[in-house]
């Protein structure tokens, strides 16, 4: 990259926090814990490594497609899209208020441009976004499809018949990350059910996997990304463990199950601000 759009980027980064925080903050509701520590992900994944278009169309022909899965982790998607000229920033004011397109769970009925599935009932973006992948084989069209999945996600059960089917039938132009942050609702992953060893677990399904070690880190979330978008069309899926740091960039939030659900009041909304510098203006 050159040096400026690196710092294009980091402010980016700086200024989705700053969203994330202010969006939960304002309805007192809201998960800023994992929005804040896929921020790296989003950013990157959506200004240095897909091909896609902001004038959107349902159908995403010719271009790459994202699926959020875990989609409590709006607040961050929102942002990034917004800021991306999917739709206007200042319409992240209506976050989670009566008739907003921007519900706490993304949808799809109000037709919020950048959102193609309806998520938030965990375990089901890996099935639609294999869906999405198959038909863009089907169709001779040679982009990709991203997923995000939580990791206290990967408890439920659909997700393995996905992986194993996409697997099976060699979807090859698919790239799905799990936010490895160990943390989810009721505590620790190891806690509340050891996940064991995901990398192996991958593997044994027959997917191409890759770690990014340092996933609150830009450059090594945007090499990840680019090594995974190269190990594609080799006849596997390609799954990326994204070590992160839930609540990341907020001394706070950061590690903690805690700040899964919950909104900063004002006093820890002004900290969370102020450890944020706002780079490219707040909405």
């Amino acid at each position: 990259m050159k040096m400026a759009d690196k710092q294009h980027l980091k402010d980016l980064v700086s200024q989705v926090r700053r969203d994330i925080v202010r969006q939960v903050h304002a309805v007192n509701s809201g998960h800023p814990g994992g929005s804040l520590g896929c921020t790296e992900f989003l950013v990157a994944l959506y200004n240095e490594i897909m091909d896609h278009n902001p004038s959107f169309n349902m159908d995403g022909t010719n271009e790459d497609l994202f699926f959020l899965s875990n989609g409590h982790i709006s607040p961050v998607i929102y942002s990034v899209l917004a800021r991306s000229g999917y739709f206007p920033v200042e319409e992240l004011n209506t976050f989670r208020k009566l008739d907003s397109r921007l519900q706490g769970h993304p949808t799809t009925h109000e037709g919020l441009p950048g959102i193609r599935i309806a998520s938030g009932s965990l375990g089901q973006g890996m099935s639609v976004a294999i869906g999405a992948a198959a038909t863009k084989k089907l169709n001779g069209d040679s982009k990709l499809v991203f997923s995000l999945h939580g990791d206290g996600e990967l408890q439920e059960g659909q997700i393995w018949e996905a992986a194993m089917y996409a697997a099976a039938n060699k979807v090859d132009n698919l790239i799905a990350t799990i936010d490895l942050n160990g943390q989810q609702i009721d505590g620790s992953t190891d806690e509340v059910l050891d996940l064991g060893d995901l990398g192996k677990k991958f593997d044994a399904f027959g997917w191409q996997v890759l770690r990014v070690k340092k996933g609150n880190d830009l450059d090594a979330v945007i090499s990840g990304l680019q090594e995974a978008v190269e190990l594609t069309g080799n006849g596997k899926p390609v799954c990326i463990l994204l070590h992160t740091e839930m609540g990341h960039g907020v001394d706070f939030m950061m590690g903690s199950h805690a700040w899964h659900g919950i909104a900063p009041n004002d006093e820890q909304l002004a900290d969370a601000l102020s450890q944020n510098p706002e780079t490219l203006g707040d909405y």
